[in-house]
């Protein structure tokens, strides 16, 4: 239920000034308003000369950080803060949870966990903890928070959480290649702005209602700044950037090679790729001779059919290797929510190839006779 703005900013303060805040995040814009900066963020930090309160402003071109006194000098900077119309402030205390989103009328949502919350809020604070984004976050009231729509965000948080460092570049530039609805684009954003980093993000998908779309959810969100969306194909989708951090999440048969190709070129230093339907390697099986002795195992359709999805992405890791990238398969989510469960995990090390692997992957497709779209786009 929507409460008046001037209350919940007035708690915000109250937790912002207190001894236990851990960090406080602000961004977005509210409706008819623009920020002087982009995004804020608020901690304690203890310097040399005792403790402090850090701010860190963004105004699209570079931060800006200042180390202000407790007392009225605090008091003062976080006023200022508080002016600037926001539309969303994430406060964390050492007890506490404040996750505010400005309405377009002018009013707060607010979700309290932790301390602040209503009777049986501890046992409420430690079922948010089982999420690394809070069930209460604006997104699921924008984009819908059923229990299997959590479950495979939440999925695909903790396999982005384990692929990326504990320091977070800033500014962090993401991109995600069909992303669709693109209700796992936001959720990015959302976890990885919590975490403290400036966060840019391009979402790409061929169709263009879905720009026009993911753009007036980006807009309610309060994010459009930051999260911002182009029609086009994987292939030739022009960005802004160079990106950090690739996404290619349920890409279609090749467009999961398309999206790898250029995560390749562009030395993206992070890529999570979770691939879909798997037809190209699937064909060549079907159309040429099986080594002896697995002609077992390509004789029946369904069993074809599993091995060219496994031969596939075997294929596509490999190949990530041979361009420098350390890459994991992993499960993305159980399989009863989905049999496409696997994800490629992959971080840019620049090493060099070894003989031992360029061997094996030509002993591979040569054994299969077998070309994999990603070889032919990487050549």
């Amino acid at each position: 239920m929507p409460e008046p703005l001037e209350s919940v900013l007035a708690e915000v303060r109250e937790l912002l000034l207190a001894p236990g805040l851990t960090r406080a995040v602000a961004a977005g814009r509210r409706r008819g308003h623009i920020p002087s900066v982009t995004r804020a963020q608020v901690r304690p930090v203890t310097l040399k000369h005792g403790r402090k309160l850090q701010i860190v402003t963004d105004d699209g071109a570079r931060p800006y950080t200042r180390n202000v006194a407790p007392g009225p000098e605090a008091a003062a900077a976080v006023d200022e803060l508080l002016a600037e119309p926001f539309g969303n402030w994430h406060v964390e205390t050492e007890s506490a949870t404040v996750q505010v989103r400005i309405t377009k009328k002018g009013d707060a949502q607010v979700h309290r966990a932790g301390a602040v919350a209503a009777p049986r809020a501890a046992e409420g604070h430690d079922r948010a903890k089982q999420w690394l984004l809070d069930p209460g976050d604006p997104l699921f009231s924008v984009v819908g928070g059923t229990a299997a729509k959590r479950r495979q965000i939440d999925a695909f948080l903790r396999a982005l959480a384990a692929t990326l460092p504990d320091e977070l570049p800033t500014p962090l530039r993401v991109v995600d290649l069909g992303c669709g609805n693109a209700y796992l684009t936001f959720a990015a954003y959302r976890y990885l702005s919590g975490r403290g980093a400036h966060v840019q993000v391009v979402g790409v998908d061929v169709r263009e209602d879905q720009r026009v779309r993911n753009s007036a959810v980006a807009a309610e969100l309060g994010c459009s700044a930051e999260v911002t969306f182009v029609a086009g194909t994987i292939e030739d989708a022009e960005l802004p950037f160079p990106p950090d951090l690739v996404l290619a999440l349920h890409a279609c048969d090749t467009a999961t090679d398309q999206a790898l190709a250029r995560a390749v070129g562009w030395e993206a230093r992070w890529v999570l790729a979770a691939p879909c339907c798997h037809h190209d390697i699937a064909a060549q099986l079907k159309g040429g001779a099986t080594p002896s002795p697995y002609g077992e195992v390509t004789r029946h359709a369904i069993l074809r059919e599993r091995f060219a999805d496994v031969l596939t992405d075997s294929l596509r890791a490999a190949l990530l290797r041979l361009r420098g990238y350390r890459v994991d398969v992993v499960e993305f989510i159980d399989s009863a929510h989905t049999p496409r469960n696997l994800m490629l995990r992959a971080r840019r090390t620049g090493a060099a190839p070894t003989a031992e692997q360029r061997a094996e992957y030509d002993s591979l497709t040569a054994q299969w006779g077998v070309t994999p779209a990603l070889s032919r786009m990487l050549s």
